[in-house]
Formats: C-alpha cells, sequence, structure tokens
C-alpha cells in the first residue's frame, strides 16, 4: 500500500476533493478518502486482482467474482469471505467504470466471458449494497460508507473519470496549453 505521506496520496487527495467538492458536491470526506485509498490502492496491479478462485487463478471477470461470493450456492466458505469478495466487486467496477470506462465494453466484446451477462455498474452498485449489510461486530462502523457508495456509486464514477482527466492532461500538457489558447 502506499504510504498516505507519498506525493501519489498526496495528488490523489487533492485531485478527488476538488472534483467531488466542486464538480459533483459531494462533500463527503470519508466517501473522498475511500475513493482516494481505492485509486492509491489499485495502484498495485496485484490489488486489482487479488480475489482468486480455490485453485488460486486471480479473477478478473466481475460474473466469476459474482459466483466466488456466493456463501449458499457458490464457493464461499463464510459470510466473512462473501463480504470480501463483494467488497472488491464494488471497487473493481468503480474504479475500472470512472478510470477506464472505455475498457468496460472492449473487454466484453473481446472475449466470450461470464462478465458479458452482468451489468458492470449494478454489480458494483448491489456490492457496496450487500457489504452495507454487514453491520454487526467488527463491520458496524463501516456499513454506512458502503451504504452511501452504493447510494452515491455513479457520482463517484463520474468524479474518478474527472480524475482520470487531470491525470491525462498532465501527462500531456501541451494538450492543456491548447485548449487554454483555443478558449
Amino acid at each position: 500500500m502506499i504510504p498516505e505521506s507519498h506525493s501519489l496520496q498526496q495528488l490523489f487527495t487533492e485531485l478527488i476533493d476538488h472534483h467531488f467538492d466542486r464538480d459533483i458536491g459531494l462533500r463527503d470526506p470519508e466517501v473522498k478518502d475511500y475513493m482516494v485509498n481505492v485509486l492509491a490502492e489499485f495502484c498495485q496491479c496485484e490489488q486489482l486482482f487479488k480475489i482468486c478462485d480455490a485453485g488460486g487463478r486471480p479473477l478478473h471477470d466481475v460474473g466469476e467474482m459474482l459466483l466466488e461470493a456466493d456463501p449458499v450456492y457458490g464457493p464461499a466458505p463464510s459470510f466473512d469471505r462473501e463480504r470480501q469478495v463483494r467488497k472488491h466487486i464494488g471497487d473493481y467496477t468503480l474504479f475500472f467504470s470512472g478510470m477506464f470506462p472505455e475498457s468496460v465494453n472492449h473487454y466484453r466484446l473481446r472475449r466470450q466471458r461470464l462478465e458479458n451477462f452482468i451489468d458492470f455498474i449494478r454489480a458494483g452498485k448491489e456490492s457496496y449494497y450487500i457489504v452495507s449489510k454487514f453491520d454487526q461486530f467488527e463491520y458496524a462502523r463501516l456499513s454506512p460508507l458502503f451504504a452511501k457508495l452504493a447510494r452515491e456509486f455513479e457520482s463517484c464514477v463520474y468524479g474518478l473519470n474527472l480524475v482520470k482527466g487531470d491525470l491525462e492532461e498532465m501527462q500531456h500538457p501541451i494538450t492543456r496549453q491548447v485548449k487554454e489558447i483555443v478558449m
């Protein structure tokens, strides 16, 4: 995990604060901190694919992740495992929908995947909602955060997309200069 003092964490915090406050009007510090943590966590590729099946194979497909999360008819050995996988599905779909929206349909069209039958946004919202229902014992404190993430899922996707735009502009400063001249 990237330490909070790292400049990348500071950049993500600045961008999230700016867009969530100004453009979205979502001024909830807990949601914004969570968004920063998702960005920082997924800077490490192994975190994107940390959910594995029983054979140890990393799952890249949201449909397969949903099956993995099922404690009744699927392989999830416990409700704790369901919560862990559902949280990851929420984070994964939020991250890809906001930061790489073009990849969501691109991969669906190129491969025959179980994910082709899944509504990506709905799977993320539903997963956060289910995580919010784990409201007992050690999970009680975070339950309201996941309820907010489920309610504000589309706004968070939009906010991450704005962050993506800023990061792209930072990569290509000439593009920003041309835009400023034209406008």
